[in-house]
């Protein structure tokens, strides 16, 4: 069976735009934008946003548990879901059990929760981890309270999602509930398009 050249292009170019079309699509569905994960804050997750020129990484240096310095750029190679929180704030003690859970789901080489006490006393906050047995999520302090002012933070609980690379991502002013599945999604997302390449 002979084809000409002309009936054979005829027949290939609709099917290769057809092929050029499904990939943009599924392109734009997959990568949530131009790097910004507003196409996953659904849910649970609407009040989380990018933010159009985001602040800089934090450069307070915190205590730790042993009482050494701890810095935000020692996360650096990991998504990081940074958690200002306190324990005299109450929506911030009602999102720590949901915090602990997404750590264990999703923390790990990739990704990791980072939550930053801003109580008076780091007694404060090891008493309510320990009390609560969320020893999963680290404790560290902000003695300074630097972190309010450098992130324009205006309340507890802030949480900061931050890039491999220390970036921020976007950011949700509010309590939430991290291990819904729509956290899940948000924070799966993070990994993808803003993990260590």
């Amino acid at each position: 069976m002979n084809i000409s050249p002309l009936k054979a292009g005829l027949i290939i170019m609709p099917l290769i735009g057809v092929v050029a079309i499904l990939y943009v699509v599924f392109s734009a569905m997959d990568s949530g934008g131009n790097g910004s994960l507003d196409s996953y804050a659904n849910g649970h997750m609407s009040a989380f946003r990018s933010e159009p020129e985001p602040r800089p990484q934090p450069t307070v240096v915190y205590t730790g548990a042993d009482g050494g310095e701890v810095r935000l750029s020692d996360y650096r190679g990991k998504v990081i879901l940074v958690n200002f929180w306190a324990t005299w704030c109450a929506p911030c003690v009602e999102e720590m059990p949901a915090l602990s859970n997404l750590q264990t789901a999703l923390g790990g080489e990739d990704f990791e929760v980072v939550t930053i006490s801003m109580d008076r006393r780091m007694e404060d906050a090891e008493n309510f981890l320990r009390n609560m047995e969320l020893e999963n999520l680290p404790l560290i302090h902000d003695s300074t309270f630097g972190s309010m002012a450098q992130t324009g933070a205006v309340g507890l609980p802030m949480s900061i999602l931050y890039d491999a690379n220390g970036r921020e991502i976007g950011r949700l002013p509010a309590p939430a509930e991290w291990d819904h599945a729509d956290a899940i999604r948000l924070i799966e997302a993070a990994i993808r398009f803003h993990g260590a390449r």
